[in-house]
């Protein structure tokens, strides 16, 4: 039998939040608990059946709320935010986020960063008990799988925890700590440092290389092989690296596996995949979590109405986008919200992580800004197909700052924003693209725990 070793996700945030109102003057101690990606030296899998159980254990990790679950969309959202959106919630840690004043205790960015190492501490426990696996077959899927896992959230976590890649040299920038072996005795030897910005790149780049290798085309709701040749195209957009970018992105459209959605409204809350979704968080009655309903939505569609839209945000549709549409007001505070998030189903909405939307628009940025020439149609038609099924006419031809564009409108309130904004240069309002308050701190939690971790520039020291 599995031994159980991982804190429900569920009921992470309601324990901290209790805590927080229950002795809202004394404080919480939450030090005595061990690091987030420890496990028990006697809890090894051994067994097949029981390294399948860890591998969906992950992915049940990776969607936790903090996490693909809602938080790293909604959070850099806010963070990249100059008045799209107005926070109206009673939570302190996502006002702290759109004012730029974080503190190192803040409860969103705490959790955003441990349960990332609990999943990938899962990750690396399925990968160290892959002598278990009889079959090659199974084998290489479930060491694409973890390995799609573990990537993903070293992605995540160098993105919002680290300086960006063209914001000086990644060589010498603090990313975060690199762990690749599971996690089981906590010693002094666990005290890792951190990772410079541009090893946690190469690590994430082994993974979903390998990951894209040894994948199936086709892998039911979990990662395959073109989920991770998308996630490569994101990377490589942070790098700068276009004709990559373009290429991993093409790999994904012309393998036929995805088609957009006849409406952009189709698009979104859906309570199964779609062939537009590369790859979503599955949520249902029974499992996963979607924060972003919580948080957008009105409270009649199970949300708590949090997240107001702004005039400015709706001024940037022409009159005739769809997209432009999908908005609705709250019958209860007559606020404008999205309709994204709007799940008003009982068994809950899946959450798309990579829509095939973003590929076109990818390959058309990559191709634009590449010197290498054009890999596959020319950016124009990448463009007009997501212009057309927003109902715009299409155009005759596109620079980059039309495509950029297209991604405003199009992946709004999916959490590119503030990766978008960095990998391109640009400010928040006044605040530089590099500015040290565009940058998570890291926990004071894990400062507390590890000392030998560092701080971020523009937070109190560790």
């Amino acid at each position: 039998m599995l031994n159980i070793w991982i804190l429900p996700s569920n009921l992470v945030r309601p324990l901290v939040f209790a805590c927080f109102g229950a002795l809202l003057f004394v404080g919480c101690d939450f030090l005595d608990v061990d690091p987030k990606q420890s496990i028990s030296s006697d809890q090894a899998l051994s067994g097949e059946q029981n390294v399948t159980a860890a591998l969906n254990g992950a992915y049940n990790d990776l969607s936790d709320d903090d996490l693909y679950g809602g938080q790293y969309m909604m959070s850099p959202d806010l963070l990249a935010d100059a008045g799209d959106v107005q926070w109206v919630g009673t939570f302190s840690g996502p006002a702290e986020i759109i004012r730029k004043n974080i503190q190192t205790n803040n409860v969103f960015i705490e959790l955003q960063w441990t349960e990332a190492y609990e999943a990938i501490n899962g990750a690396n426990n399925v990968l160290g008990a892959l002598d278990q696996i009889e079959n090659p077959q199974d084998r290489e899927r479930i060491e694409g799988e973890a390995r799609f896992i573990r990537a993903a959230l070293y992605f995540e976590l160098v993105r919002l925890y680290g300086q960006p890649w063209n914001a000086g040299d990644p060589s010498s920038a603090p990313g975060v700590p690199i762990v690749t072996e599971p996690t089981r005795d906590i010693t002094e030897e666990d005290n890792v440092t951190r990772n410079t910005v541009q090893e946690v790149y190469d690590q994430v780049l082994n993974d979903l290389t390998t990951a894209r290798d040894l994948l199936p085309e086709s892998n039911g709701a979990f990662a395959d092989t073109y989920a991770a040749s998308a996630l490569l195209s994101r990377v490589y957009l942070m790098q700068q690296e276009y004709q990559s970018a373009a290429e991993a992105a093409d790999r994904v459209i012309q393998s036929g596996q995805f088609e957009l959605a006849p409406t952009f409204a189709d698009a979104f809350n859906n309570t199964e995949d779609i062939p537009e979704y590369v790859f979503a968080i599955q949520v249902s009655s029974q499992d996963g979590q979607n924060d972003l309903n919580t948080f957008y939505a009105a409270e009649n569609d199970g949300g708590r109405g949090d997240i107001n839209i702004q005039q400015q945000h709706l001024d940037r549709y022409a009159d005739d986008d769809a997209r432009g549409d999908y908005f609705y007001q709250d019958p209860g505070t007559g606020d404008i919200r999205t309709q994204k998030w709007q799940d008003d189903e009982s068994d809950g909405a899946n959450i798309p992580i990579v829509r095939l939307a973003e590929m076109h628009l990818t390959r058309a940025e990559g191709n634009l800004r590449s010197s290498g020439g054009n890999v596959g149609p020319d950016p124009v038609e990448d463009v007009n197909a997501i212009r057309e099924r927003a109902g715009l006419d299409p155009v005759s031809s596109v620079a980059v700052d039309d495509v950029l564009r297209q991604r405003r409108l199009e992946l709004s309130f999916e959490g590119h924003l503030l990766h978008d904004l960095k990998r391109t240069g640009r400010s928040i309002g006044t605040i530089p693209f590099d500015a040290d308050e565009l940058v998570y701190p890291v926990p004071q939690r894990e400062c507390d725990a590890n000392p030998e971790i560092t701080q971020n520039p523009g937070y109190t020291s560790c």
